[in-house]
């Protein structure tokens, strides 16, 4: 059950422009094969969690809701089955390597799926939080971006999800009786009790942005639902209380198979004891940088410090007022459009980002920046939108409001990588110019995403004011202490309270920010922090390699390009596209150009 929560809460995925190399009239047609294939896992799976087919794109599936009855990891192994059954023969009878390959993708996510149920089955208590799983769904119907026919659905939605709707059944009596039925068991574990105290305080919160969200959107005839709903959701918290808090952990570390299944879903693929010894060397060199930069920075800005916490701390206090942030921001995602322009960095879109603060219930339930994703399948228009909290509203209890994206010098590099060249770039690339869906919905996983965010930080970092460059470091800083931390903390290697004096004290970060480091280690998202890293450091390598491949012959523009062309791919099949496909064709080029 709690592996259908996870396909639920799955961002889609980032992707891109066609090859400047690739044949256009191949293309179109195995695409098309393609997606005929995706679309059979897309039904089977919105049997189950139909608000992900809906947030693809799929707006038959606008006004269903998750199913979390009786027996449902069984029914839901049993049609993964059937279906891998399904396209294991198509790839035997297939012909096109490409097809072949999407296959692959499409099997390995299905292969993840199972194992990922089997060994929760296994191990753990079918625990969910439900408010923000409800919240959640309600955020990505109640869009302005979509046609108002699409957000009337929500009601329908909201109303089986209470059990009001004809035939449905309300989804907390269902995860209420999931539960009940493996408590006692023995050797399953509980949720950690910090979780659990987190979606209980979370649980208001929830309540007020799912009813704004109504408002909002002005959905006529909802105040009955909603009402079900608030008493419901507070009904869910007090069975908490009673049942699940009394079996909570206390430790948080997974079991040591869960914890590597995690991170070989998060797409790293090494041993963790190699990515900390990687991450503890780029985290001393990252920090030798900064203390080189900051005395320039120091001088610029008038600051009477050397070392980089100093500095840091002093660019802190030159706050931007909460109701000019979105203002700056924008200004600052204008001037790094124009610098990948003119710089040639990759191909942009004519057509200006949406940059906004984040609600109270999107902190709550995604405390950090992040990109908010448009629908995949159908898009007509619609945009992601590069969202930013000001605040943590769960950190220890109360709402604490974060220093690290207030002041000048943050706006560059976050803008890189939640809006331009990063992630608003992957998503309009590919909404606009397409790759196949099982490249842009299956083959995702945070290496692949979280790589081509933390390498168009880099690509920009040349085109900022010292102090843009200085925050740069300090969130490569960052990432190195992620990539560090969330295994050292899961293996048990370091306490919790002396990875937060890291991140406070090395890194810099609010304390607000570092609970929710911390929570996205421990509780959260296990695995997930060292992606950032490591899929960074991949891309670096196959830049290296291909620059030295081609010599003065290597073009950027061309091969950031290429790259966002071939949509999610995990970096050894993106390298193998690129040895195979793009450093032949520019050597082709090259040869052509000089005849």
């Amino acid at each position: 059950m709690r592996n259908i929560k996870c396909l639920l809460a799955v961002s889609a995925a980032l992707v891109c422009f066609n090859a400047a190399n690739a044949a256009p009239d191949n293309s179109a047609s195995w695409v098309d094969v393609s997606n005929a294939n995706t679309n059979r896992l897309i039904e089977a799976q919105a049997k189950f969690v139909p608000e992900q087919a809906s947030s693809f794109g799929l707006a038959q599936y606008d006004g269903l809701a998750i199913d979390l009855g009786p027996h449902i990891d069984e029914r839901l192994i049993a049609s993964m089955q059937l279906v891998r059954a399904d396209l294991k023969k198509r790839q035997l009878e297939e012909k096109d390597a490409r097809v072949r390959q999407d296959i692959d993708i499409l099997i390995a996510s299905i292969d993840n799926d199972i194992t990922s149920t089997q060994l929760e089955n296994k191990y753990l208590l079918p625990w969910s939080d439900l408010p923000q799983l409800m919240f959640g769904s309600m955020l990505d119907l109640l869009q302005e971006q979509l046609p108002a026919e699409r957000r009337a659905k929500a009601l329908e939605r909201l109303q089986r999800y209470v059990g009001i709707y004809p035939g449905s059944e309300s989804v907390t009596k269902q995860a209420e009786a999931r539960f009940m039925e493996k408590l006692g068991k023995p050797g399953l574990l509980g949720p950690t009790k910090e979780r659990v105290d987190k979606s209980l305080t979370n649980v208001p919160t929830y309540i007020k942005g799912i009813r704004d969200l109504f408002a909002k959107m002005k959905i006529e005839g909802a105040e009955p639902t909603l009402a079900a709903m608030e008493k419901q959701l507070n009904d869910y918290a007090a069975w908490e209380r009673a049942k699940v808090l009394p079996v909570a952990r206390e430790d948080f570390k997974l079991p040591p198979e869960l914890y590597a299944l995690s991170l070989k879903q998060m797409g790293i693929n090494i041993d963790p004891q190699l990515l900390i010894q990687r991450a503890q060397v780029e985290f001393m060199e990252t920090r030798s940088a900064l203390q080189q930069i900051a005395p320039v920075v120091a001088k610029k800005l008038a600051i009477d410090a050397s070392d980089y916490r100093d500095v840091i701390r002093a660019m802190k206090k030159n706050t931007i007022p909460n109701d000019q942030l979105e203002a700056f921001y924008k200004k600052v995602n204008v001037t790094l459009e124009e610098a990948i322009r003119t710089g040639k960095i990759v191909e942009v879109p004519n057509r200006p980002m949406i940059m906004r603060l984040a609600s109270d219930a999107e902190s709550a339930a995604q405390p950090a920046p992040h990109f908010q994703p448009p629908q995949l399948i159908g898009n007509t228009g619609e945009q992601g939108q590069f969202i930013l909290p000001v605040g943590n509203p769960a950190a220890a209890g109360k709402s604490e409001s974060y220093d690290d994206f207030n002041f000048p010098g943050a706006a560059w590099t976050l803008s890189a990588h939640e809006g331009r060249p990063g992630h608003e770039l992957q998503f309009s690339a590919m909404i606009e110019h397409g790759v196949s869906q099982a490249r842009s919905l299956y083959a995702f996983n945070s290496v692949n995403v979280e790589g081509w965010a933390l390498y168009a930080e880099a690509e920009m970092v040349p085109f900022e004011p010292a102090e843009g460059q200085m925050i740069a470091l300090q969130l490569r800083l960052l990432r190195a202490a992620r990539a560090m931390l969330d295994p050292m903390l899961n293996l048990g290697l370091i306490t919790r309270e002396e990875a937060g004096r890291i991140l406070t004290d090395e890194v810099l970060i609010s304390p607000a920010m570092a609970r929710q480091e911390l929570d996205r280690y421990t509780l959260n998202m296990p695995a997930q922090a060292g992606s950032y890293f490591y899929g960074y450091s991949r891309l670096l390598q196959l830049r290296a390699e291909t620059e030295l491949a081609l010599g003065a012959k290597f073009d950027r523009f061309a091969f950031n390009n290429f790259l966002l062309s071939q949509g999610l791919l995990p970096p050894d099949l993106l390298a193998k596209a690129v040895r195979e496909e793009f450093v032949p064709a520019q050597k082709a080029k090259a040869v052509l150009a000089k005849n």
